[in-house]
């Protein structure tokens, strides 16, 4: 099996809600922790460039193990919720599990890991069962625990590891929820206690050190808004006793003792600085990563720290006094969400990254021109909860992806003036909720109906702001896409209001600002607020986070009232007249699936046969069926009736189902989906079957044949796994066999070519063409997969097939290259580019 079959063009995902998720490599790649893996991001070239799987449970803490020389690193250490540590090593260009560490008995909430002087790798991590353990990891993955400190019942926030100057014995920083940072030195192999520094008033967040040449600087955050930087020197025995001249002031040194091999050294500590600046609690500091001047690596003296009040701000101590203040602030404005959970610098020190509350992570880059200004940057978004459905537009040019993080996000490829290849990005969030989101379809190419947690569904449209930067990023020209979207009373953009849960349309008079006469006469309490805060953007590139929050959003144009229960199924046929609409159920009257006219958005039918809830439904590609699949293991086919004169509405009849005694599957169906020539449609199962059924109109006739004997067509297909997802490719395979992709409850995802017509032995009519491997899979279930609807690959130029003419060149593209994106349960949305040359 070829391994260019199935190459990986996108992840779109965020971190996870924990503070020490992401860390910055000196080889500039950032690696966080998203849902159950670690995800490696180049930033360059804004795309994540590989996924490490192996934990089973969150990702809490992620540490690159830094060389001593800043060259790129090839460990990197991950601590998540399933009480387990991995460290990873590269090993030909790629990152495998090379040592587990098990004894933790609770989940793994802070790593930090060095190389001690014989290359070994030393790793310390914290634990919600209130241990900090200290680990060794030999060359020949071996891994021992040397040592386990209890706190009672205390917890430790963070811990950072350093070797003492001049003698290279490991000293360990620990800061927790007693306010104090605890020091261990490793001294001949045994931890000792060297100190507890005191001065912080509220649980201490974040420890980090950095080495200046003789000396140690190691900063500590804390939840009293606070940062304090204290300063480690060795001390000659002389020193020691010139303690008593009263006659010089200056700050109050702690000293602690470190026998090694024989020898005893002093080091004194003293209270560097203390930062205030921020507003709430300080959740992340770091400092600048050491640089090479003049041949030999430097510690700037500069620390980023990352607060709760939405700011991250870079410290430095004054050229002349040496006093430490606040160069630069950065953050965030607006938007109804918490700060920041953890900060990292490049490098170089010319880009700053925070990742907040939401997952999102927010990029600064130095401006080249103006001194000590800092803008936005592009970085890669997604979602921070399950993903639960996605959808492509008619024309394959975007993704809509619905998640339980409450928000829809649109996903296009944007190619950069000087680069070759496209990447995708967020660049419209056009629904932020209050429930979790369940479903979506798209009607014609701007709108869009969707399903929440609640009882209704809600229909939104475009605003022009969003066609224009549309037309602006992705490069089809805007008049064509306004002509399509009938322009004219096209709103300007939407915004929530203060309590409201409905985008409510903004036009182009509620942009024009109020003069300062109208200002004074505020008629009523409420024209003190703002009722719009929408800001129009003018996009060339995708747009950071706080935009994505409040200026990209959608107006809802309707509401659509008639379900009992929470939403949890949505199709819309091919002619994009209708859509089905179906919502969760336990007894048969809940369970009818109705019919909704998009011109009117008027109920037009109530389709009751299924017992329980609809999982999922299709409309056959030529709109003559509608095909539901139920929790109740049954299926039911609905035929269209000709529109007459007296009903010009289009009516459906249930034309095929299976029963109790006829159903094929045994267990919950979860997925469905017809053949690109409406003939056949697939159904797939948690009892890990795949069936094909049909034919649903004969070779040579058009109209579909009655009475409908629809039985199996294909042999049963056992996938090993519980199949959750299920899709038919648009386009056949060049032998005339249908492409199927099914995405199973374990994350991966098949390929397998299907004939109809040769079922003489069992299995003959399945021919498997592999699936993602390991690094390409999804780590929780598949909840979603869907083909792009043309062939060929979205966003694609011309330029990447040179040599050919034009014609030439997107006939290529176009008989190698499908598209498959998947929406899984473990926060990601994939898309990979998959080529039926080489299946």
């Amino acid at each position: 099996m070829a391994a260019s079959v199935i190459e990986t063009c996108h992840v779109a995902c965020s971190a996870n809600r924990t503070p020490h998720v992401v860390s910055w490599g000196r080889g500039g790649t950032v690696a966080f922790g998203t849902c159950n893996s670690v995800a490696l991001y180049d930033p360059q070239e804004r795309r994540v460039v590989a996924l490490l799987n192996g934990h089973k449970g969150r990702v809490n803490a992620v540490q690159w193990v830094h060389k001593k020389d800043n060259a790129s690193e090839c460990h990197v250490v991950s601590g998540g919720s399933d009480n387990r540590i991995i460290l990873w090593e590269a090993q030909h260009g790629k990152f495998i599990q090379s040592v587990e560490c098990k004894d933790h008995t609770g989940p793994v909430s802070a790593v930090d890991a060095i190389y001690l002087e014989d290359s070994r790798v030393l790793i310390a991590s914290s634990s919600s069962d209130s241990t900090v353990r200290l680990w060794l990891c030999s060359d020949n993955k071996e891994v021992e625990c040397l040592h386990n400190v209890s706190f009672g019942s205390g917890f430790m926030m963070d811990v950072s590891l350093a070797l003492l100057p001049g003698i290279g014995v490991p000293i360990l920083a620990c800061g927790g929820d007693d306010s104090r940072v605890h020091l261990y030195v490793l001294e001949s192999g045994q931890l000792q206690k060297a100190m507890s520094l005191q001065g912080h008033e509220d649980w201490v967040r974040g420890v980090k050190w950095a080495c200046t040449g003789d000396e140690l600087l190691l900063a500590s955050c804390s939840q009293d808004s606070l940062i304090r930087v204290w300063r480690f020197c060795a001390k000659s025995g002389t020193d020691i006793h010139t303690e008593d001249d009263h006659t010089v002031i200056k700050m109050k040194e702690d000293v602690f003792e470190v026998k090694d091999r024989g020898m005893v050294s002093m080091f004194a500590v003293s209270l560097e600085t203390v930062l205030a600046g921020h507003e709430n609690w300080v959740y992340g500091v770091n400092w600048q990563p050491p640089v090479y001047k003049g041949g030999e690596l430097q510690q700037p003296l500069t620390l980023l720290s990352a607060s709760m009040d939405k700011t991250m701000i870079i410290w430095a101590p004054e050229e002349g006094s040496g006093v430490w203040v606040e160069q630069v602030r950065v953050g965030e404005v607006g938007g109804n969400t918490l700060g920041f959970y953890g900060c990292q610098m490049s490098p170089d020190g010319s880009v700053i990254l925070a990742h907040a509350f939401h997952g999102a992570l927010h990029l600064w880059c130095k401006d080249q021109d103006k001194e000590g200004e800092w803008r936005p940057g592009v970085v890669i978004s997604g979602h921070f909860n399950a993903v639960q459905d996605l959808s492509w537009d008619p024309e394959g040019e975007f993704i809509l992806s619905v998640g339980s993080d409450q928000t829809t996000r649109l996903f296009t490829p944007w190619r950069k003036q000087d680069s070759k290849r496209a990447t995708w990005h967020e660049i419209s969030r056009p629904q932020i909720h209050g429930y979790d989101m369940q479903c979506l379809a798209m009607v014609g190419r701007f709108q869009f109906v969707s399903g929440a947690d609640e009882k209704v569904l809600r229909v939104f449209q475009a605003p022009r702001n969003f066609v224009e930067n549309f037309a602006n990023i992705s490069g089809i020209s805007k008049e064509k896409l306004l002509w399509s979207t009938g322009s004219a009373s096209l709103p300007e953009g939407a915004s929530t209001p203060a309590l409201g849960l409905s985008n409510k349309a903004v036009f182009q008079g509620d942009l024009v600002p109020k003069t300062a006469k109208e200002e004074e006469q505020l008629s009523s309490i409420s024209d003190q607020y703002q009722e719009s805060y929408f800001h129009p953007l003018s996009l060339t590139e995708p747009p950071p986070e706080d935009d994505l929050l409040q200026n990209t959003l959608w107006p809802e144009v309707q509401k659509l009232y008639g379900h009992g229960f929470e939403m949890f199924c949505l199709a819309s046929d091919s002619t994009k007249t209708l859509v089905a609409s179906a919502c969760k159920a336990s007894k048969a009257e809940h369970a009818a699936v109705l019919l909704w006219s998009t011109g009117t958005w008027r109920q037009l039918q109530a389709l009751p046969y299924h017992t329980l809830t609809v999982t999922q439904m299709a409309f056959s590609p030529d709109a003559k069926f509608l095909l539901a699949v139920s929790r109740d293991r049954t299926w039911s086919l609905w035929r269209r009736k000709l529109p007459t004169p007296e009903s010009p509405e289009p009516l459906f009849s249930l034309c095929a189902q299976t029963g109790k005694d006829t159903a094929m599957h045994s267990r919950i169906i979860w997925s469905c989906d017809w053949s690109p020539d409406s003939k056949y449609f697939v159904t797939s199962s948690r009892d890990k079957k795949v069936i094909v059924w049909g034919p649903c109109m004969l070779e040579n006739s058009e109209e579909p044949v009655f009475p409908l004997e629809i039985k199996p067509c294909s042999s049963i297909l056992d996938v090993g796994d519980s199949a959750t997802a299920v899709a038919f490719c648009p386009s056949l395979c060049s032998d005339s066999s249908y492409l199927l992709a099914v995405g199973l409850e374990c994350g991966q995802i098949l390929l397998y070519r299907w004939r109809p017509g040769q079922e003489g032995v069992a299995g003959s009519d399945w021919f498997s063409c592999g699936g993602t491997d390991t690094l390409q899979s999804h780590t929780l279930a598949v909840k979603r997969l869907r083909w792009r609807p043309l062939a060929g690959r979205a966003g694609l130029e011309n330029n990447e097939m040179d040599g050919l003419s034009d014609t030439e060149r997107k006939l290529e593209e176009k008989s190698s290259w499908v598209q498959l994106a998947s929406a899984s349960a473990d926060h990601s949305v994939k898309i990979f580019n998959i080529n039926k040359r080489a299946l």
